[in-house]
């Protein structure tokens, strides 16, 4: 009597057998993971927002540091390429729903083009990353950090625009050196390698060249000073720094950095598992596995988790490239 009556109480405890919620087993689990990797990601960004609320006088301008746009060197595209990412990701989101949807209906050729796109899409998006890495490690302008860590800019007083360091500093002394020992002429493109003093002596020799802190001033710009308070704050400099890395960062704050590197790494290693994990199930397609199973539910499970993914990138891009 006691055996029966458990038995019938168990199989009302969810009301879907040996599915709870009428879930599988791997579904389930899928949906464990996304949970807990979804506290991970707020974790970190709550820190990152919090380590911006605090240093929000001295916090990179988005628009200023991710300007690159491949084949067009030179040309300012704030936002554009980082823009273009988005998109490819999000899409990859839909072909995976496509692929999913294919998947219910036993349409085996068409899980895998649409399998093979998002992979595609994901491959794209993990290069887009590396690219924009390198640009932000490499720098492109180059600047000054004083003794407290405060990074100071150069600009053209009379078009407002940032300068390089290369326009201006003198290449003497140890860059000068460096360059003759790896045989490479004054005109080839190379590593800019300057001191201290090639920088100051180069800006003693442009009067047009001023400098502007990090330090946003009311109107959310960076603070210019005028000459006289250039030639000032120059002496306070103690460092040339060119690109960003976990010590030091051209553009501001080098918690940005940090969070930077760490953040969208973190969310890259995702990416890159995912896209592991797409190729194979993608081969499992194409070798008539889930087919003879008459179930592509291991579709819809890696489906779960390249949504979630790309979800994450949302906030991640709202977070570090829209607010």
């Amino acid at each position: 009597m006691e055996a029966t009556v458990t038995t019938a109480t168990e199989g009302k405890v969810w009301g879907g057998g040996n599915e709870p919620l009428k879930a599988s087993y791997g579904k389930m689990m899928m949906w464990f993971f996304i949970v807990s990797d979804a506290l991970t990601f707020s974790g970190f960004l709550a820190a990152y927002g919090f380590s911006r609320f605090k240093f929000i006088e001295s916090w990179p301008i988005a628009d200023e540091v991710f300007t690159h746009f491949p084949f067009l060197h030179g040309v300012d595209a704030p936002m554009y390429y980082v823009a273009l990412m988005t998109f490819i990701l999000i899409f990859s989101s839909v072909t995976m729903v496509l692929a999913v949807d294919a998947g219910h209906h036993l349409k085996r050729t068409k899980v895998a083009w649409y399998m093979l796109l998002t992979i595609i899409g994901g491959v794209i998006f993990l290069g887009s990353q590396a690219w924009e890495w390198k640009n932000f490690i490499a720098g492109e302008y180059g600047a000054l950090e004083t003794q407290g860590g405060r990074i100071l800019q150069f600009v053209d007083g009379n078009t407002g625009k940032r300068v390089a360091l290369h326009d201006f500093a003198t290449a003497t002394g140890e860059a000068e050196n460096s360059m003759n020992a790896n045989g490479l002429s004054a005109n080839a493109e190379v590593t800019h390698i300057y001191t201290l003093q090639d920088i100051v002596d180069g800006f003693k020799a442009n009067s047009n060249i001023l400098i502007r802190t990090e330090m946003l001033n009311e109107e959310g710009h960076k603070t210019l000073l005028t000459r006289e308070e250039s030639a000032e704050k120059i002496k306070s400099a103690v460092l040339v720094v060119e690109g960003a890395n976990l010590e030091r960062n051209e553009y501001g704050n080098r918690l940005f950095a940090d969070f930077f590197f760490f953040i969208t790494g973190f969310h890259g290693f995702h990416v890159f598992s995912g896209v592991v994990i797409n190729v194979i199930i993608f081969f499992n397609v194409i070798l008539g596995t889930y087919e003879k199973r008459k179930s592509y539910e291991m579709v819809e499970k890696v489906g779960l988790y390249w949504h979630f993914v790309d979800l994450v990138w949302v906030f991640v891009f709202t977070f570090f490239y829209l607010v």
